[in-house]
């Protein structure tokens, strides 16, 4: 496998994103709408529909996992809803608190393939394949409420030997972050989120309408991309590893998981953990705008950033610049 080289451009604020895929892309209409009205009833748990499309999506997975830097440690940790696969990837600074990086919907690990290179510049790393979701973690019990996804993220956290993480979540993974920072901080030294949704305001009314054509595996293919494009602002997806394997991924897996249910505004008022939120301003999946002003009036401590041109896309359109804001937030907060 290959480390990805630092890219560079002169032009940053309009770097074409490629990697991106899905800073929650697929991700809302998969989890928040129809799906769970459309599934398919014969198993609790989610599960990929058959052996071919298995196939089809563990052979994609591999490709885009070639993008990604040679993990050091490749973990799969039992919880009471299932095992997690969890990678080490070895960075700066390697006796400070790690950053443990949580994918968007439908995206796992390889998602941050174009991360990569700057975050291990700023501290060792974990990345994770959502439980439930298409990927190498394997679900064995209903996830059915808020309370069920802290638990099995909690139980990830108390199996890795250190004591404290920082957690990084993009889209429904910084969903995902807070959702266990407000019920099981302990072992959580500060979290970043990445234009999540679900968090400080409610998804528009345009993401919710135009992710009902994703939200069915049997549609065609092409209505798959044209949501992911739309979550880019246009950018092209096809043929982008990453985008290669989610759609894979939503076509081939049925979902058996609660949606994301809106942080509550007392639940961040009391929130005693750091947070930086990077949101991006050009966002589809929200107003950007209001999502920043309930940021920066709940969370204390915290630190709120708005890129103006970015789209929900973002980690892909500013890799350099999320990790420089990471890297400075964390010296402001440590020892």
């Amino acid at each position: 496998m290959r480390t990805p080289s630092t890219r560079t451009d002169p032009n940053p604020r309009r770097r074409r994103p490629r990697r991106w895929l899905v800073a929650g892309g697929l991700l809302v209409g998969l989890g928040l709408l129809m799906l769970f009205a459309l599934r398919s009833p014969p198993s609790p748990v989610g599960y990929f529909t058959s052996a071919a499309s298995q196939d089809r999506f563990l052979a994609a997975y591999k490709r885009a996992m070639a993008d990604m830097p040679q993990p050091d440690r490749t973990l799969d940790l039992r919880t009471s809803y299932g095992v997690v696969r969890v990678y080490h990837f070895a960075g700066a600074a390697p006796a400070a608190i790690p950053l443990l990086l949580l994918p968007g919907r439908a995206s796992a690990s390889p998602v941050w393939a174009d991360n990569m290179s700057a975050l291990l510049g700023v501290r060792s790393l974990y990345t994770i394949d959502l439980l439930g979701e298409p990927g190498m973690s394997i679900q064995s019990r209903p996830i059915t409420s808020a309370e069920d996804h802290a638990r099995w993220l909690h139980e990830v956290l108390l199996a890795l030997p250190e004591s404290k993480v920082h957690l990084f979540g993009m889209s429904i993974g910084g969903w995902t972050a807070i959702n266990l920072a407000v019920r099981q901080p302990e072992k959580i030294a500060s979290v970043t989120v990445l234009d999540p949704i679900m968090t400080f305001n409610n998804l528009s009314v345009e993401a919710i309408v135009r992710s009902l054509p994703a939200s069915v595996r049997w549609f065609p293919k092409a209505w798959r991309d044209s949501f992911a494009s739309w979550t880019a602002n246009g950018a092209p997806v096809e043929d982008v590893p990453e985008a290669v394997m989610i759609e894979a991924g939503m076509q081939s897996y049925a979902l058996k998981l609660s949606g994301p249910v809106r942080i509550t505004e007392e639940q961040l008022t009391a929130l005693n953990i750091p947070v930086l939120a990077i949101i991006a301003g050009a966002s589809g999946m929200h107003n950007s705008a209001e999502g920043a002003e309930t940021a920066r009036r709940l969370l204390n401590p915290g630190e709120v950033k708005v890129y103006p041109q970015a789209s929900h896309a973002i980690n892909g359109e500013y890799p350099n610049e999320i990790a420089a804001d990471i890297s400075g937030f964390l010296s402001r907060i440590e020892p």
